[in-house]
Formats: C-alpha cells, sequence, structure tokens
C-alpha cells in the first residue's frame, strides 16, 4: 500500500486543499522525494515529464519557505518555457494561499510594470524564466540575496535551449545557505554540472514507469502524400478527440489550424511569434475543449501539461529523436491510452528512418487506418495531385490575404526542393521552431526519455474519448501532477 501525503509528513492543512481538489495519492516521485526535501536536504530528481514533479517540489517549498520583504523573494523557481512558469504558479497558488504565501511568474511576452507592481509589494515566490528574470535584475528590481530555496525544473531542456549561463548567474546570486531542488529527465552532461556545482551532497531519486501502471500508447507511422495531410489530421482528431498536431514551422502551424476549421475541426495555433495572451488563450480553448487541436510548433514539446490528451498528430515528422520523444509525451499520461501518428512523405521517408534509428520502436511503414465512422475522406499518395510550386504558393497566400481558403495542401518552396531537403519549406512568416537538440544513442523498451506509456506499434483503436472524458484505459483517478 502507498503512502499519503499525509504519512509523507505533508502538512494537514495542505493534504486538505490537496483532498478538495481529488488529489488523494501521491505519485512516485512525491512520495519518494518529500520526505528528504521537507527535512532540508538537496534532492535530485529524475522523473519524466507529466510525473507529478511540480507538487513534489511545491509542497517541500511553501512548507519552509519564509515571508519576503519587497523586491526580495525568498525562493526561486527557474523554468525553460512561459507556459510551465504560468502552470507552476496555478499549481501553486492554492496551497501558497493556505500557507499565506505569494507566488508569481514573470516571462517574456508580458509587460514590465505588472510584474514590478508585484516584487514592490513583497513576493514570496518567483517563478521565472531566465531571460526575463535577468532583465529585471539588470534594471534592479529585484534581488536575489534573500533566496534560500531553488527549484531547477526541466533542468535538461534549460540546457538544451542554451539557459544554462544565464542560470549559472542567477544561482550565483542566491543565498550560500540555501536549499536547492533539481528535477530532469536526464542527470548527465549539463545537468550534472549543476549539480556538481549548486548541491551539496544531495539525495538522488529516479522514478521510472511501472510497466503495470502505465497508459497503453501506440505509435504508427502512416504513409501519405503531402496534399492529404490536412484530411488526414482531421480524421484523426475527429476519431481520437482531444489531439495536439506538431508543425516545424510557425506559418505552417497557423496555416494548418485555418485549414483544419475550413475541415470543420475547431483548432488553435501556439508558436513563438504568437504574443503570450494569444499563447494563453489558445491554450485554454485547447484545455476547456473549446478546440480539439493544439496546432503547434515545438514550443509545446515540453512543458505544456494538459490532461487527457488522446493522440499526438507529428505532421511534420522530426528529424531528432529526442524531438520525437518530447513531442510524443503530451499524450498516454498519468496512466491513460494514447495514440501517436507521424505522417510520412516520400520525400521524409528516408529523415524518419534515420530519426527511429534513435529509439527502440518496434516500427513499419503503412497505409492509414482508420475507425469505419471516421468521416473525411482519404486519397491515397496514388490519385494525389502533383508537387506545388513557388507559383501555387505565392498564389496560397494571396487568397490569405482576402480571406480566402488556403487550400489543403502545405506550400513548398522552389528553393527547398532544388536543394532536395524537405526541412526548407518556405516560412515567410518567421523561422523554424526546432530547438537544435541532438540526437541521443542507446536503447530502452520505449522512446528514449518518454517514460510515458508502451512504444508497442498496435494501431489506432479508436476507442479515443472525445473532450470533456478520460481516454479509454484510463482508471478515472485523479493523481497530482
Amino acid at each position: 500500500m502507498s503512502p499519503s501525503f499525509a504519512d509523507l509528513g505533508v502538512p494537514a492543512e495542505f493534504v486538505s486543499v490537496l483532498a478538495r481538489r481529488g488529489i488523494t495519492e501521491p505519485f512516485p516521485i512525491q512520495a519518494s522525494t518529500l520526505p528528504p526535501a521537507l527535512a532540508g536536504r538537496d534532492v535530485c530528481g529524475k522523473a519524466p515529464t507529466g510525473s507529478g514533479k511540480t507538487l513534489a517540489f511545491g509542497i517541500a517549498l511553501l512548507a519552509r519557505v519564509e515571508r519576503a520583504e519587497p523586491r526580495r523573494p525568498t525562493a526561486l523557481i527557474l523554468v525553460p518555457t512561459r507556459e510551465l512558469a504560468a502552470q507552476v504558479r496555478d499549481e501553486l497558488a492554492p496551497l501558497a494561499q493556505v500557507a499565506g504565501r505569494t507566488v508569481g511568474a514573470f516571462y517574456g511576452g508580458t509587460g514590465y510594470e505588472s510584474q514590478r507592481r508585484m516584487l514592490r509589494k513583497g513576493l514570496d515566490i518567483v517563478v521565472a524564466c531566465p531571460g526575463r528574470l535577468e532583465d529585471l535584475l539588470s534594471q534592479n528590481d529585484l534581488r536575489l540575496d534573500d533566496v534560500s530555496f531553488v527549484v531547477l525544473d526541466e533542468a535538461d531542456r534549460m540546457a538544451d535551449m542554451g539557459f544554462l549561463p544565464a542560470v549559472k548567474r542567477l544561482l550565483d546570486k542566491t543565498s550560500k545557505q540555501r536549499q536547492t531542488l533539481l528535477f530532469s529527465a536526464t542527470l548527465d552532461g549539463d545537468v550534472d554540472v549543476l549539480i556538481k556545482r549548486y548541491q551539496t551532497n544531495p539525495t538522488t531519486h529516479e522514478v521510472v514507469v511501472d510497466e503495470a501502471d502505465a497508459g497503453d500508447v501506440a505509435h504508427r507511422f502512416w504513409t501519405v502524400d503531402r496534399g492529404d495531410r490536412v484530411a488526414v489530421t482531421a480524421r484523426l482528431v475527429r476519431q481520437h478527440g482531444s489531439t495536439v498536431v506538431f508543425c516545424r514551422t510557425k506559418h505552417g502551424a497557423d496555416r494548418l489550424a485555418k485549414q483544419l476549421g475550413n475541415a470543420g475541426v475547431g483548432a488553435v495555433a501556439i508558436h513563438g511569434n504568437r504574443s503570450q495572451g494569444q499563447r494563453e488563450r489558445a491554450l485554454a480553448d485547447f484545455s476547456n475543449g473549446r478546440a480539439l487541436a493544439l496546432v503547434a510548433t515545438d514550443v509545446a514539446a515540453r512543458g505544456i501539461h494538459v490532461d487527457d490528451v488522446g493522440c499526438v498528430v507529428h505532421f511534420d515528422p522530426p528529424p531528432d529523436p529526442k524531438d520525437y520523444v518530447h513531442r510524443s509525451g503530451r499524450t498516454g499520461r498519468a496512466g491513460a491510452d494514447g495514440v501517436v501518428v507521424t505522417l510520412v512523405t516520400p520525400d521524409v521517408q528516408k529523415i524518419v528512418r534515420t530519426m527511429l534509428r534513435g529509439t527502440d520502436l518496434d516500427w513499419t511503414f503503412e497505409a492509414p487506418v482508420f475507425d469505419a465512422d471516421s468521416d473525411v475522406r482519404y486519397v491515397p499518395p496514388s490519385q494525389s495531385a502533383p508537387a506545388r510550386n513557388e507559383r501555387d504558393d505565392r498564389a496560397d497566400r494571396n487568397r490569405g490575404r482576402s480571406g480566402a481558403s488556403t487550400g489543403a495542401r502545405p506550400p513548398r518552396s522552389r528553393r527547398g526542393a532544388a536543394s532536395g531537403d524537405p526541412w526548407k519549406d518556405d516560412d515567410r512568416r518567421g523561422g523554424s521552431s526546432r530547438t537544435g537538440e541532438r540526437p541521443t544513442s542507446g536503447a530502452t523498451s520505449r522512446p528514449k526519455g518518454s517514460g510515458s506509456g508502451s512504444s508497442r506499434s498496435g494501431g489506432p483503436s479508436g476507442s479515443g474519448a472525445p473532450r470533456g472524458g478520460r481516454p479509454a484505459g484510463s482508471s478515472g483517478r485523479r493523481r497530482a501532477r
């Protein structure tokens, strides 16, 4: 029998708040890290995305953090993305209220003045992206001398995104007597540098998802023509309900969201060129079921937590196995089942094969298979239209300016065709969303670093729940994330 939150030493008022939210059973990462963290030890936790790390460090932090003076917070949580900063703040807010502490999020894309007002009033806990926090420090809006509790969340992702120098500069400004908690999907390389430099005799805890508790995630690789990807994606969304669709470029994500809307599927786009308000509204619409599809660049591959995602579609397959794992991890969370479908066009088959060598997936390229009641007709590649040229792309963009549909086939530039590189599609409205991560090596029983769901290649069951319900195979029991 697993311990309760009370058994782990969590304060009674926190236990009551969690129970009111339906959170009664700790995740393994919480059960293993809460006792040493509550005792004041440095903690190093290795666990996959969606494993409950936020409450693992949040409960310990709120139980120990002291009240802050104006502009001098006493606790700092560093995260890699804006969305994760907002979600950590929202997750901790109910506990902070009963603890009599305040928590605020600081990230780019929003105005400075509201953040300065929070700091002037006295903010106990700062959840921040490194870039915005350094900006505020350079403008003398806060000091970190009183920070005695530090959390590095998604440390590997911060290293991958190039934040490591900023993270070091920020940690060097905090109290030397701080307690430091670090959570990451990997603990080697740059993350190991942080552990050795900023933690003192940490307790290390690694959590691997138990196959008996893991959701069943089927990974499929469907051969389609480029012009048929929109129809196939629309059909997948109708079949599985809540779906995250990944595109390579920002312009491609905007275009696909419009095309899905024209096909009768509610979709919203999220990427780096959208304002923070637009990104938050898109995520809220998807989380609340007002949109069935979230069309994203890799900004959403890590750090975004949405319950009950039934399907992930790689509209543009990633060339990097780490990107594949991060994207695919949006489904099959907390014991729920999921489906991951990669749309493989003839021009990217070689790239996908190379990418798959970095995983231990059992895979094969196959024709799409849908439920009998799916209502979007799929045209096999042999019957599809020839590839489009730059003149077709320009005509589509002109029609888009006048409010007309951009058509069902994403543009492909003459430059990309001439170079033979399918990744050089025309992206006039913004750069590539790739993160530049390097492939991993080695083998596991599922995609490397996934920690969620099986990697078997069984086909879509067709039983994915629509928005508002849990996917098939879910236990229905809500657990802390």
